[in-house]
């Protein structure tokens, strides 16, 4: 006689992030990833950055203590429980962040071969986010400024945009830092939303002066030669 008890329920589906420290075997992804946010920014004529350009000016060789300089860092997604190898284990002291992510349905990234992690073992890369501090004389403080975050489309809404900025205030409040900053364009309603979902104040009286280009181009000329000497 047999007997047989209830069926168990589908397992939910999931999948399971890193967020690590990014190294200079990371660059062809980081340049796609600002590629992409230069378009959903609708600012691809300022992007004329290469991957030579990232390459020595963010990965200095030896390289620095992360967020005390440029500190890049990659948001990787795996099908199966990611195991941080001994590389993975920072001597500059960050350890990586591993989570599960619940999904409420299967879906396919079409760009998970373009974006193959280098460290393998079947990992892709969903974003990424770009640091260095700043310094606060009103609160004689250091703090870091956030210049960019991104997550690529086929990962969004899951709630990794916020695991990066945690991340990254996790270190501020551990450094003793004033405060984190970033800026958002103010026609991005959803990310406007979002980070004052996460207790981020926007300030709406402040506005971003930039000198860039041929403007600033001319400061590199002493004042005596640009004024013309007699």
């Amino acid at each position: 006689m047999s007997t047989s008890g209830a069926a168990s329920p589908p397992e939910q589906p999931a999948v399971f992030t890193r967020i690590r420290l990014a190294d200079r075997r990371d660059v062809p992804n980081i340049h796609r990833l600002i590629h992409q946010m230069a378009e959903f920014e609708l600012l691809t004529d300022l992007f004329s950055a290469t991957e030579s350009s990232l390459s020595s000016t963010l990965f200095p060789s030896p390289p620095l203590l992360p967020f005390h300089s440029f500190t890049v860092l990659i948001l990787e997604i795996s099908q199966s429980p990611i195991h941080n190898a001994a590389e993975d284990d920072s001597d500059l002291g960050f350890r990586p962040l591993t989570r599960r992510i619940a999904l409420k349905s299967v879906f396919a990234d079409p760009e998970a071969s373009i974006f193959a992690s280098p460290r393998g073992d079947g990992l892709v890369v969903a974003g990424f986010l770009l640091c260095f501090p700043n310094y606060s004389s009103f609160m004689g403080r250091p703090g870091i400024y956030v210049e960019d975050i991104f997550v690529r489309e086929s990962w969004r809404r899951l709630g990794m945009g916020k695991m990066m900025l945690a991340a990254v205030a996790r270190e501020a409040a551990r450094m003793g830092c004033g405060r984190v900053e970033w800026c958002v364009l103010d026609w991005n309603k959803n990310a406007i939303a979002f980070y004052e979902g996460m207790g981020a104040e926007v300030l709406p009286q402040w506005r971003i002066c930039r000198l860039t280009g041929e403007e600033l181009s001319k400061y590199a000329v002493d004042e005596e030669d640009s004024a013309g000497r007699p």
